[in-house]
């Protein structure tokens, strides 16, 4: 990507409609790190996550920055005994975007999404599709826009 071109995850966000902002960082190495270089605080970082829920069947889920997937809270919204994280190549052949990046913006598979009900009504950011990129949004409109199941889903970290 050069710089004078966006991000898919900001590409598709402006194909929905959706007023959004492109924060470009340098490298980080923690949820603490991305926070200070987005100007956020840890919870508004938000973590894209990829998760099995059967063979080739996959959902998102959108996890505060500073919260983890509540496993049995999740397996029971979603009615299964199981679910698995794919590795980061399975990751990356499902969204197209690698680990890190991950957003369901413009992610080649459209996986239906989960968000916790503690990103409602906050400003958000989350991967732009590409490294050391996010893009910063309003989660009520993401979240209508992604048509997403908001549901208590997380535990603190």
């Amino acid at each position: 990507m050069t710089t004078d071109e966006a991000p898919p995850g900001a590409v598709a966000a402006e194909q929905m409609g959706l007023p959004h902002r492109v924060i470009q960082h340098g490298p980080v190495r923690s949820l603490a790190e991305a926070a200070a270089a987005r100007g956020v605080p840890p919870a508004d970082v938000v973590k894209t996550m990829v998760v099995r829920r059967g063979e080739g069947d996959f959902v998102f889920v959108l996890v505060p920055g500073d919260r983890v997937i509540s496993w049995p809270k999740l397996r029971a919204l979603l009615g299964v005994n199981r679910l698995s994280m794919p590795d980061a190549d399975e990751a990356l052949s499902v969204t197209g975007y690698p680990r890190g990046t991950i957003t369901p913006f413009g992610a080649q598979s459209a996986l239906p999404v989960i968000a916790d009900e503690r990103l409602a009504g906050r400003a958000i950011t989350l991967g732009a599709g590409v490294n050391n990129t996010a893009i910063a949004l309003d989660a009520d409109r993401a979240l209508t826009a992604l048509d997403a199941q908001i549901a208590d889903v997380t535990e603190p970290e």
